[in-house]
């Protein structure tokens, strides 16, 4: 709130009249003089309010989470491994550790993952609330996650799409089967899970890097 006081003084004004001297004669007559009263001063003071009304919007930053109502996606079974799927284009990953960047194409077979990285369908998207799982080759074709065994705990990874680059930092390493499905499992926290297989040049296991959501930031490049 602004407050402005206006202040109108007026100065007192006195109209003086001078003096004539009088007669040494008594027989003469008096000459009256006639002194004015002084002049009214009024001061007058104006206070004028202004209202101003500020509006502030709070601009959630946290981590994604569900709408009400709304529920953890649904992981689609995938097709048989050589099933040619439609090409679709999600997105981009960047791991700058890696020096790695890849073009996000959604499907996890093997005619998918020979283009680049694979979303597994159904999973959650880059930036929602839910589990994103994306596949990789380690030794074939752009072989994009060759090296993800020396990511470590804190190193970030960046999925771009068009809703923006959202942000993930590498939590833990596991070595698994192929018969552990649960790495597709959906929670209400939103994490990022990459595999391949493992070790390079088989496929007897799976290497899987668990990473957490950490923020939302413009979009970069390698």
């Amino acid at each position: 709130m602004s407050l402005q006081r206006h202040v109108i003084l007026v100065l007192p004004l006195c109209a003086l009249s001078l003096v004539a001297c009088g007669s040494s004669d008594p027989s003469s007559s008096a000459t009256t003089t006639t002194v004015a009263p002084p002049a009214t001063t009024t001061t007058s003071s104006t206070t004028t309010t202004s209202t101003t009304t500020t509006t502030t919007t709070t601009v959630y930053t946290g981590p994604p989470t569900l709408a009400p109502g709304e529920e953890l996606p649904t992981p689609q079974a995938i097709p048989p491994d050589n099933v040619a799927e439609p090409e679709v284009v999600i997105g981009e990953i960047i791991i700058p550790a890696l020096m790695m960047s890849q073009t996000l194409y959604q499907g996890v077979t093997l005619p998918t993952l020979d283009k680049g990285v694979g979303w597994w369908p159904g999973t959650a998207l880059p930036g929602h609330a839910g589990n994103v799982v994306l596949g990789g080759h380690r030794v074939s074709h752009k072989k994009p996650f060759r090296y993800i065994d020396r990511l470590v705990p804190g190193d970030e990874i960046y999925l771009t799409t068009p809703e923006g680059t959202f942000v993930y930092a590498v939590r833990e390493t596991q070595i698994v089967t192929p018969q552990d499905v649960w790495i597709i499992d959906q929670t209400p926290a939103a994490t990022l899970t990459m595999f391949a297989c493992h070790p390079p040049h088989s496929t007897r296991q799976r290497i899987v890097v668990i990473s957490d959501y950490v923020r939302t930031e413009p979009a970069v490049t390698a």
